[in-house]
C-alpha cells in the first residue's frame, strides 16, 4: 500500500507538474509581457535545450526541412508560424505582425533593404519574397552559429541569390557598408536586433549618410520588450515623421507593435 501511495503521488505530481508546463502557465504567458518573455525565453528555452541537446535555432531549422517544400518562402514562413504557435515559441516577427511588414515592404517597393537581426531568418524570408527582380538585401546577424542556421533557412525557401547574410556587431558593420557593398542609401530599413542598439544604430546610420529623403525604417518589439529612448527620438525629431502600427508580441496576446518612421532629411 505505501508503494502504491507513493507512485500514485508521483504519478498525479508528474500530471500536475506537465499541465503547469504544457497549458496554464502558457495560457497565463499569452496575456503578461513579463511572464511570456521569462516563460518562452529563458526557461522553455533552457529546458528544451537541455532535454534535446539541441539549440531553438536547430529545433526551428528542423521543422523548417520537416514540413516546408524547397523553394517555396510561403511555406517555409507557414512551416515556422505552425512550430512557434503549436510547439515551441520563438521571437520571430510573427505572423500578426509579419502581415504589417509584408504591406511595408509592398508599399516601399525597395531597391535596396538593410536588416538589423537576421535570428533565423524568417523576417529575411519575408521580406526577400516580396522584393522586385534585382533588388539587393543585406541582413546582419551577430551570432555565427545562428547565421549559419539562418543560411539554410533562406536556402530552403530559395532565396539566397536575393539575400547578402553578414556577420558582425552593427556598430563596426554600418560605417563600412558603402564602401563594403557600393550602396548609397537605403529605401528600407528593419529594426529587430537588440533592442538597445536601435537609437545608437539609427544615429550611426544619419551619420554615415545610409538613409536619404524617404527611407523607411521599421522598427520590431517597440512595446515588448521594448525601446523607449528609440520611439521619442523618431516621434520628436523634426527629421521623421512616425507611425505606431499596434499589434501583439509574436506568437501571445501581449500588445506590441512596429513602429514605421519615414526619414525627411
Amino acid at each position: 500500500m505505501m508503494w502504491l501511495t507513493l507512485v500514485s503521488s508521483c504519478g498525479g505530481g508528474a500530471a500536475l507538474l506537465y499541465a503547469l508546463y504544457r497549458w496554464v502557465i502558457p495560457a497565463v504567458a499569452q496575456h503578461h509581457a513579463g511572464l511570456a518573455l521569462l516563460w518562452h525565453e529563458v526557461m522553455v528555452e533552457w529546458m528544451l535545450d537541455t532535454v534535446t541537446r539541441s539549440t531553438r535555432p536547430q529545433r526551428l531549422l528542423g521543422a523548417v526541412q520537416k514540413n516546408a517544400t524547397r523553394g517555396d518562402p510561403g511555406s517555409v514562413i507557414q512551416a515556422i508560424d505552425h512550430y512557434c504557435r503549436n510547439k515551441e515559441w520563438a521571437m520571430n516577427v510573427g505572423d500578426e505582425k509579419g502581415c504589417i511588414l509584408d504591406s511595408v515592404v509592398s508599399e516601399v517597393n525597395p531597391a535596396t533593404v538593410l536588416e538589423l537581426g537576421t535570428y533565423c531568418g524568417y523576417s529575411t524570408v519575408r521580406i526577400a519574397r516580396l522584393l522586385p527582380p534585382h533588388a539587393k538585401l543585406i541582413t546582419l546577424e551577430f551570432n555565427p552559429a545562428v547565421a549559419a542556421i539562418a543560411r539554410q533557412v533562406i536556402a530552403w525557401a530559395g532565396l539566397e541569390d536575393k539575400v547578402q547574410l553578414v556577420e558582425g556587431a552593427s556598430g563596426d558593420f554600418i560605417p563600412r557598408i558603402k564602401e563594403q557593398f557600393g550602396v548609397k542609401t537605403f529605401d528600407l530599413v528593419f529594426l529587430d536586433h537588440w533592442k538597445e542598439y536601435y537609437l545608437p544604430d539609427t544615429k550611426l546610420m544619419e551619420e554615415c549618410g545610409l538613409l536619404r529623403k524617404g527611407s523607411v525604417l521599421l522598427a520590431d518589439n517597440v512595446v515588448c520588450p521594448g525601446a523607449p529612448d528609440y520611439l521619442e527620438y523618431v516621434r520628436s525629431s523634426p527629421r521623421y515623421e512616425s507611425r505606431y502600427f499596434k499589434s501583439h508580441l509574436e506568437y501571445t496576446k501581449v500588445e506590441d507593435g512596429l513602429e514605421k518612421s519615414v526619414f525627411l532629411g
